[in-house]
């Protein structure tokens, strides 16, 4: 009798899940097209106080094109050109720049600048604001200084209890822009618990594009072994994807600024790997996280499409000015994390 020939098991499929949206939103492209608009305008150098967005490889791409990033403005030469980062900055910052006869580009991402003037007005109305984001982030310095008279800065639900407030019936909210969803909605009710009467900000301050990105990484996280965000460590949204990987189901998140921080033993016995990207990334570094992948054997690539983003905000109105008396074309291309690659969507 002839015992039969077991079947070989199947090979698993390994397969990659492409988040969509990531990258670049609207307000890290107006900042980093704000600085080579400038470079390309009136030359090198072109100072930036701080990183214009957080991300190490477009930083050092405007660096090598003449951009010189500064701590403060007092570095920066008088009567120079500076731009200010999209993260905002204080009015005292503004003053310093113009004590200094500094020529300005405000690079602030438009959600930004709405998120300080709620801070003047609840000020004004003479409310105590308690502003949820992380100490010592630039966008939340520069919303701090807008009233520091009015203002406390709430880390997260763990800061909640040792909060003392003046009258707790005059009591309001605001956010950073780039926090996760998830814990910005955990602290405000845990706030809420304390003081009933906390007011909500009018509109959502969380930006749009932090929150698809999150909603991007839920949907694809439960059916990965593995999630890559590309972003680098200073970047808040970044950090907050790997932590929203995690959360939602990946067995394994971790966070890199390009693909040669990838390390294979991280894909041992994984079949499907989520890559995604923060909000100031641009493609060029997913597209060589992909195809790193494709080299260890995950060439399928499909799209998991949550939302399809096409806001774009206009280039600073003092460079528009300056571009518009010397004739230059202000249009420019659309960076809307789109792939050369060929993808399948799901």
């Amino acid at each position: 009798m002839t015992t039969p020939v077991p079947s070989a098991a199947p090979v698993a499929r390994k397969r990659v899940l492409l988040a969509a949206p990531r990258g670049y939103c609207a307000g890290v492209d107006r900042a980093v097209v704000a600085v080579e608009k400038a470079l390309e305008t009136y030359g090198a150098p072109v100072y930036v106080r701080k990183e214009i967005v957080h991300n190490k490889h477009v930083v050092q791409t405007l660096a090598a094109r003449g951009a010189v990033f500064v701590d403060e403005t007092d570095e920066v030469p008088e009567g120079a050109r500076v731009v200010f980062s999209a993260h905002g900055v204080s009015p005292a910052v503004h003053a310093s720049a113009a004590a200094r006869s500094l020529q300005t580009i405000d690079a602030t991402c438009p959600l930004v600048t709405k998120v300080h003037k709620e801070a003047v007005r609840f000020a004004a109305e003479d409310r105590e604001i308690l502003l949820i984001g992380h100490t010592g982030h630039e966008e939340v310095e520069g919303t701090y200084g807008e009233a520091p008279d009015h203002i406390q800065v709430v880390n997260g639900p763990e800061d909640v209890d040792a909060l003392v407030v003046r009258d707790p019936e005059r009591l309001v909210w605001i956010s950073q822009t780039t926090l996760s969803v998830d814990e910005t909605m955990e602290t405000v009710r845990r706030l809420r618990e304390r003081f009933p009467h906390l007011q909500d900000p009018p509109s959502d301050d969380i930006c749009y594009a932090t929150q698809n990105r999150q909603v991007a990484v839920k949907k694809l996280a439960p059916a990965c072994d593995v999630v890559i965000t590309v972003g680098s460590a200073n970047s808040s949204n970044s950090v907050r994807l790997v932590e929203v990987a995690r959360e939602s189901g990946a067995r394994a998140s971790y966070r890199v600024d390009h693909a040669d921080e990838l390390d294979p033993a991280w894909f041992d016995g994984a079949t499907t790997v989520g890559v995604t990207s923060g909000a100031s990334v641009p493609e060029i570094l997913v597209t060589g996280v992909l195809e790193r992948l494709a080299g260890w054997g995950w060439g399928e690539v499909e799209e998991v499409r949550t939302a399809t983003e096409d806001l774009m905000f206009s280039l600073p109105r003092e460079l528009r000015t300056d571009l518009r008396e010397r004739g230059v074309d202000q249009q420019r291309p659309r960076r809307d994390g789109r792939r050369s690659l060929e993808v399948q969507p799901v």
